[in-house]
This record gives structure tokens, sequence and C-alpha cells, in this order.
């Protein structure tokens, strides 16, 4: 078949198919679609035979610019390489590597005169593709972090078979409270979507929700405390006691032991002092003894509540402004998943300053016992005998 001809045929075979049927035949025979186009008009104002229509011959057009500067391949690749990045010499050293970009690099550096269609047709040849960043690299790891992974897990299910209670603890994300865009969709009826605020300003907010979620990890259910102060070690502990008055009480009628996961830093850090003093001050009050193993640094996505917990509490709020703190209460409090999930919340209107500091004096006074391993991470906290 001739070029006419050949576009003829296209068109009559993207009009059997019907509804897409010009992509389909331009991906199956690498006819481009506009060629495709020009024969579907052909056949719309139908086709002449006797009419002499100019052909050119086969092999005939312009050539693809690869065959015309034989260096453009290899000029379009060294320039998207990843190692030009870090060069000096590289002028994409501080830009984007967008097809507009590249195309002007291309004439600026190499002389070669391409378009940003051209070039994104040779990148697709040559296996690159648009993709986002991928959070794989951990960076530095600590050399006992599989071995306190083990700790935790051991100590885990030796608390589920004694039936004591293990929670993992955790601050979410904090929210602004207003009329305020949040992230993902949601069925709406057609053209009426919620209607925000087109900037985000903390100032324009009522004020921020801090939710400090307590996961019952045998029990599948979850806690969260709502605060709107500040996320410190005594909100932190604060939350650990509201679940026990509220929850755990009741689950664990006479429980004496209280196993805690936590990660390595913010306000459950092992480091702040607030922290052990107080879940000393907690320990007393309930005459319990409370063990808590913290995660080894940089490996927070491993504690439990983070995936069975907070990742449910943000799919069904998606879509939906935070308009007002008790949204925020009753969107997680209606959690629930197949598995079984349960979530109970509390707005916590407390006010939690910052700053607070504690003595090594007072630190002496703590009875805390450190286990052998690693017992910055593996401590327990048992209620002092105070003088009568």
């Amino acid at each position: 078949m001739d070029e006419r001809m050949t576009r003829l045929w296209a068109a009559a075979e993207a009009e059997a198919i019907g509804r897409g049927g010009i992509a389909i035949v331009s991906r199956a025979t690498g006819i481009a679609r506009s060629t495709i186009g020009i024969g579907a008009r052909e056949l719309r104002d139908g086709v002449d035979a006797d009419r002499i229509v100019k052909v050119r011959r086969k092999g005939g057009g312009r050539r693809p610019h690869e065959e015309v500067h034989p260096d453009l391949v290899p000029a379009l690749l060294k320039l998207v390489a990843p190692a030009t990045r870090g060069d000096p010499e590289s002028s994409l050293r501080w830009t984007s590597k967008s097809t507009h970009v590249l195309s002007a690099e291309m004439f600026d550096t190499y002389g070669i005169r391409v378009g940003d269609k051209t070039i994104a047709r040779l990148l697709r040849d040559n296996d690159y593709s648009l993709q986002a960043t991928h959070k794989t690299v951990e960076g530095k790891q600590h050399p006992d972090r599989d071995a306190q992974f083990k700790n935790i897990s051991e100590k885990a299910d030796d608390c589920v078979k004694r039936g004591v209670p293990f929670v993992s603890v955790d601050t979410k994300k904090k929210e602004l409270v207003g009329n305020f865009k949040n992230a993902g969709v949601e069925w709406q009826p057609e053209d009426s979507p919620e209607l925000v605020d087109v900037h985000d300003f903390p100032t324009q907010a009522i004020g921020k929700a801090i939710p400090y979620g307590v996961f019952d990890v045998a029990d599948n259910s979850g806690f969260v405390n709502v605060g709107t102060d500040h996320d410190t070690p005594v909100f932190a502990v604060a939350s650990i006691e509201a679940w026990w008055k509220l929850v755990g009480q009741k689950r664990y009628s006479g429980a004496k032991e209280l196993f805690i996961t936590a990660d390595a830093g913010g306000s459950n850090g092992h480091r702040p002092r607030v922290w052990k003093v107080e879940l000393q001050r907690l320990a007393d009050k309930l005459g319990m003894s409370i063990h808590v193993s913290h995660f080894p640094p940089g490996t927070s996505k491993w504690n439990k509540i983070e995936h069975r917990l907070f990742s449910f509490i943000t799919l069904n709020w998606r879509g939906r402004p935070l308009r007002t703190y008790e949204t925020v209460v009753n969107l997680i409090g209606n959690t629930t998943t197949r598995g079984g999930l349960v979530v109970r919340a509390k707005l916590d209107k407390r006010r939690y300053p910052t700053g607070k500091r504690i003595s090594p004096k007072e630190m002496r006074t703590l009875n805390i016992e450190r286990d052998d391993f690693h017992g910055d991470w593996n401590y327990t906290i048992r209620p002092r005998v105070l003088a009568p």
C-alpha cells in the first residue's frame, strides 16, 4: 500500500473499533494519530477513486532526528544521566530535567535543535519514564537494630500469652483545624466539591489538633487523645493514663504490669527526662510496673500503631476539611476496618507548657530498672514505696 492507502486503511480499522480506535490502531501500527485522523476525514468526505492525489514515493518525507544527528541519542542520555546532577560543569546541575529544559540544553550544549516532543519519544525509546521518588533508603542503621526488634517481639509475645496489656503509642501528624484542604478524595454529587480556603495559613486556623494514639495490639483497638496545646511528655503520659481509665482498666482488671512500645524520639523518646518522671508518677498512681521498649532510631514506621491505626484514620478523613475539633474527634472515633478495629477518641483542652526541666537529683528518686540489653531503650519503672 502507498501512503494514502495506508492511512485510509488505518482510519477504517479505527472506525470499526469505535471509541478509542485511533489510539489503539496508532499503538499497534506505529502510525501517527494525526495521520489516522487525516484518513478519517477523507473517509467521511468520500474517497474519489478517479481523483489524482499526489503521493510521496516510498521512503519519502523527513528523516527522523536521530538519523540526521547520529550524536543526538548519546548526547541526550549524557544530559539525563544521574551523574550530571552533581557535575559542576553540567548546565543542568540546578535545573529540572523536563523535556523543555532538555530541548534548550541540547541546542546550547551540542548545537542540535530538537523539540520537546521528540525528546520525550527518545527517552521512552531508551526505557526512561516519569517516576516519583520512592522512600526506601533508611539511612545509617544502628548495629543493634535487628536485635532490638527481636527483643521487642519476644517481650510482646510473652505479654500476650500472659494477658499483660501491650500497647503501642505515638503522636500522629498535627493537623490544622479550619476550612482547609485535606488530602485525598471522596464520593460527592457531581460538580459539588467541598469548598475550602485557597490558602492554609496557620493564622486563619481555629487551632491545631495533636492526636496522641494508644493502640492495644492484642485487642486490635485504639484510643486517641486529641490535644489542642503542645505535644510534650506530660501530654503523652496523660494520654496513656486516659486510655487506662477509660478502656484499659476495664479490659485488664487486676493487671499489675503494662508493656509500652514507643519511638526513640519525640515526646515519648528514650532521652527526655520528663517522659520517665511522668511514667514514674503514673506507676505510683496506678500501682503498676510499666515496662518500656523503644524502637531503634529511624525505625518509627515499624511501630504497630503507624500501620494498624493511624493509616486507617487518614483513610477515613481523606478529602474532608477538618473544620472543628468535634469533626476531628468524630472522624477518628468512627474509624473501623473489616478486621474489627474499634477506635475511641476524646478531646483534651488542657494546657501542656513546654520547657519543663528535671534535675539530676529528681532523676535519682526514680525507681527505674534498666535491662541488661540496651538499658537506654529497655527499662521498667516500678511503683515507689512511699512513706505514710
